[in-house]
């Protein structure tokens, strides 16, 4: 997939959607949260004449010629990121992440990266914490949903250590990182729940708002259509389940897919690596 489609596309963010239509030619390469207003117009053939794809076309031409022109400064870093990361040599791997965010500010892969490095592999409060700052007011600033999402991971990912994190600042950060994304009046409507909520659910849960947790777990699996369109979101985030299961209490089923609360993780959330 990565060499056939990601590649040729010229597309980096993950997930990327590729719709095919009924000539067996690609209609749609973009975010899965579009799909809605997509899918129907490639389905009745009225999409390829329409000022939406249009404008779709406009933008994967601009980003066509812009990430060829990213790619090949961004490589060298990737080289010397990679294997960094795999020996667990974080100051090398915080080395070239710095350089890779001098060479493409606006990259999401190396500003997250940059945070998760400082908080969370080398627990280094007095660095990390001011670039989390940085990185929400970017997030905010910007109206970026996904880098707002990034941030909320950071800060409360069942899967990060958070005890050294001042509480009342994280649980701040948390609320008005939540707030603005329930603001975003996105086109795509429902269908940026699933991708949105759990996130924010998350800080819900830690802030004591179980039932609003709850909630929003909940709100995500009804945006999906039908119980086998929600089966095959589950295969590809199955912590959606467990955590509705923790936030309960108790066993969780969506057709055949079963979760069971999990023990706790190292921030007092669901377990993980």
């Amino acid at each position: 997939m990565n060499k056939r489609w990601m590649e040729p596309s010229f597309y980096v963010t993950i997930p990327t959607s590729f719709v095919v239509g009924r000539d067996g030619h690609i209609g749609f390469i973009g975010e899965p949260t579009k799909l809605d207003g997509v899918l129907p117009r490639v389905l009745d053939g009225s999409w390829r004449t329409c000022d939406q794809a249009k404008a779709a076309d406009r933008e994967w031409v601009a980003e066509g010629e812009a990430i060829p022109r990213e790619t090949a400064l961004t490589k060298p870093i990737y080289n010397k990121l990679r294997p960094a990361m795999q020996a667990e040599d974080w100051k090398t791997a915080l080395s070239a992440v710095e350089e890779g965010i001098a060479v493409s500010p606006d990259n999401l892969i190396f500003r997250q990266l940059q945070v998760k490095l400082l908080l969370h592999r080398m627990h280094d409060m007095q660095a990390g914490l001011p670039v989390m700052r940085q990185f929400v007011r970017d997030a905010i600033n910007r109206n970026f949903e996904n880098w707002m999402i990034a941030a909320l991971d950071q800060l409360f990912s069942p899967n990060y250590d958070h005890s050294d994190f001042p509480s009342a600042e994280r649980l701040a950060i948390g609320k008005q990182l939540s707030e603005h994304i329930m603001a975003l009046n996105l086109p795509q409507g429902e269908g940026r729940r699933f991708w949105s909520y759990p996130a924010i659910a998350r800080y819900y849960h830690e802030s004591g708002n179980k039932d609003r947790a709850i909630e929003l777990i909940e709100l995500a699996l009804k945006s999906l259509d039908g119980p086998e369109a929600i089966a095959d979101g589950l295969k590809q985030y199955p912590d959606l389940l467990h955590a509705l299961a923790n936030f309960k209490g108790e066993n969780i089923c969506y057709g055949a897919l079963c979760a069971a609360p999990r023990k706790e993780g190292p921030s007092g959330g669901q377990g993980g690596n």
